[in-house]
């Protein structure tokens, strides 16, 4: 039998509301935002006609069933106020633009959940603009290479989450390449016993993976990444500008792990976002690791009752066909 998840309605939001921007305001109605896996986004309509977005991290919001994150594991859950905050606050002073904060409860003294509100931004995201007129938004996505090259000047004294680093905390995995090798091989398993095509070149898989991994050389150099940074967590301003979003999984990693998905995910709108001095043997390991990651990560959350499921098995399908062609099934 299916969970029951209950999710939050305008009258157990407006206690929240009411702390977040004060009295004067009337809730009128909750829009639960789609698309979200770890927290409930919710747009906040009040009587004067201003919005506001309120991010809840509660247990019924989060379908991967997966815990709190482990801060040691730059891939582990990336859920939580106390990663929004830390991440809100590295962006802030790295001068890139993401959402406002204005209100965060860990005290869970409005709702039975950690729960933060942002500033609304009301023109849509950069993937409906780059399908609705692409040359109309060529400006947003340049002023987006401007923002990435400004988050990747950014360096940390060592990889991992940024709540972690920032706090002098060390991740365990020993290297950024040692970490996404780690994490391949794990995929591989867990989709070799979903998926009978995996299950046929797992050993092809994974030797594929080590001779990657052998062939990357060590760095020191650790550089701020957003790590999921697809059109769709670029909402974008009435002017153009682009506001990065969903950023909890901000961390110091390798700047090749940023632009193999920034290239899966903007497609032939990458070139935009391209920069010269890519490690190539790092991008030949993050490109098979990150078509296993999109194969294994839909699946587990197709384990459970996540209702939304023609896309997320339409991306495991994808991703499982680009890994298979990469070693040449």
């Amino acid at each position: 039998m299916s969970r029951i998840r209950q999710h939050d309605s305008p009258a157990a939001l407006a206690p929240l509301a009411r702390a977040a921007l004060g009295p004067h305001r009337v809730l009128v109605d909750v829009v639960r935002l789609r698309g979200g896996t770890k927290k409930g986004v919710h747009r906040l309509l009040f009587d004067d006609d201003s919005t506001a977005v309120a991010y809840v991290w509660s247990a019924d919001e989060d379908y991967w069933d997966a815990g709190p994150a482990d801060l040691c594991d730059p891939f582990s859950h990336s859920t939580g106020l106390a990663l929004l905050t830390a991440a809100h606050e590295r962006l802030a002073r790295a001068g890139v633009r993401t959402p406002r904060l204005l209100y965060a409860d860990a005290t869970h003294t409005h709702l039975a959940a950690d729960a933060a509100v942002v500033e609304d931004v009301r023109g849509g995201s950069l993937e409906e603009a780059l399908r609705r007129d692409p040359r109309a938004a060529d400006a947003t996505l340049r002023r987006l290479a401007g923002e990435l090259a400004a988050l990747h000047a950014q360096q940390g004294p060592a990889f991992g989450k940024v709540a972690l680093v920032d706090n002098g905390g060390l991740p365990t995995g020993g290297s950024c390449e040692r970490v996404v090798m780690d994490r391949a091989l794990h995929d591989i398993e867990e989709i070799a016993a979903r998926e009978p095509r995996a299950a046929a070149a797992r050993s092809q898989l994974a030797d594929s993976v080590r001779t990657l991994a052998a062939a990357v050389g060590p760095r020191t150099r650790h550089t701020l990444v957003h790590g999921e940074l697809g059109p769709d967590h670029v909402l974008v301003t009435p002017d153009g500008e682009p506001v990065l979003i969903d950023v909890e999984g901000l961390m110091y990693f390798d700047v090749e792990w940023e632009h193999v998905f920034l290239r899966l995910r903007f497609g032939p709108h990458y070139d935009a976002l391209r920069v010269p001095g890519l490690d190539e043997d790092r991008l030949r390991l993050y490109r098979l690791a990150m078509h296993l990651s999109l194969v294994a990560g839909p699946l587990r959350l197709l384990d459970g009752d996540f209702p939304d499921r023609a896309p997320m098995r339409a991306i495991a399908e994808w991703n499982l066909l680009r890994a298979l062609d990469l070693v040449g099934r």
